[in-house]
């Protein structure tokens, strides 16, 4: 009889912060394409500047990239786990168990 073989539970960890750096891009993606179209596409004539850039350009890329800052790195100090990535088994005393 074939037994399957155990998944490695890194594989979990791994999966679950792939979606959440999939989530994280998204975010991202969804935060400047708001602000620049929908800032942006009035005439440029019209525009309202911040710091002497157009507005949609100060939110969707300046403040979007601190935003997004401050959330890989509440990301990584609270939702990302250090996972060891050698293939030592600790309870057979270091050596991987065949």
């Amino acid at each position: 009889m074939d037994k399957k073989p155990e998944k490695d539970p890194r594989f979990a960890v791994a999966e679950r912060e792939a979606v959440i750096g999939c989530v994280l891009a998204v975010i991202n993606f969804a935060w400047w394409y708001g602000f620049a179209y929908g800032l942006g596409s009035e005439k440029p004539e019209d525009y309202t500047y911040i710091l002497g850039f157009p507005a949609w350009f100060f939110f969707s890329s300046i403040l979007g990239f601190l935003v997004m800052l401050v959330f890989v790195f509440i990301t990584v100090k609270f939702l990302l786990k250090d996972v060891q990535l050698d293939d030592r088994d600790d309870e057979n005393g270091g050596a991987k168990s065949a």
